[in-house]
């Protein structure tokens, strides 16, 4: 099974294509990667030519949700929808902090880790992770966090990663999101769903002013 990831939920916006298939894990076929930029279609179209692979061979469509950048997500999730109308493929989305976490995994860190993203006003995205050598448990679920509470973390020693995470915090790690990791969680799940369920992982809720009415002039 051929699987189209995409991670936008960063600064890094990457494509991959990944094939599952055996015992083992998916194997990479193709990646591309740009940071800065909003190119959805050219990422995935750079990374199914570095797969070899033609559009109609993709079975699967991975996005990831965020976390993060609200445009790059509204992005994938509208690419993941249009390609499931146009071929009918199967979309899954999966977090994007799961997507550290085993990006983590993957670089071998181990012990417990808080994935940090900016949330913006003077806020972050937090999550608690437990990374073994063949394993990673959420020990405190995602929610919203103060800076200074952040800041508290570090000055204890905690462990913080995600992307960006040096510019704030010394000792911090840089951890980006990864299509290639997205691709391999989703090729481990079943879980599909239409692509018009997809929503951004957006913990505010959402609030905004209805503009008054039009005055009418005569």
């Amino acid at each position: 099974m051929k699987i189209l990831a995409i991670e936008f939920s960063s600064e890094q916006r990457t494509a991959a294509v990944v094939e599952s298939g055996g015992s083992g894990p998916a194997a990479l076929l193709g990646r591309a990667v740009e940071t800065g930029t909003h190119r959805p279609l050219a990422l995935a179209a750079e990374a199914l030519r570095q797969a070899g692979c033609e559009r109609e061979e993709i079975e699967v469509l991975a996005v990831g949700l965020g976390p993060g950048s609200y445009t790059g997500i509204r992005g994938a999730i509208a690419l993941a929808q249009g390609w499931q109308l146009g071929r009918g493929v199967k979309v899954i989305g999966v977090s994007s902090v799961e997507g550290l976490a085993a990006a983590a995994q993957e670089a071998k860190w181990t012990g417990p880790l808080d994935i940090i993203i900016d949330a913006q006003r003077n806020e972050f995205y937090l999550a608690r992770y437990e990374i073994g050598a063949g394993s990673r448990r959420e020990l405190e679920a995602l929610r919203l966090a103060r800076f200074a509470e952040i800041e508290e973390l570090a000055r204890g020693g905690a462990t913080l990663c995600g992307p960006g995470a040096t510019q704030w915090f010394a000792g911090a790690r840089e951890l980006q999101p990864d299509a290639g990791v997205l691709g391999r969680l989703a090729a481990e799940r079943r879980d599909y769903t239409s692509g018009e369920k997809l929503e951004p992982i957006y913990l505010r809720e959402t609030a905004f002013k209805k503009a008054p009415p039009r005055r009418v002039t005569t």
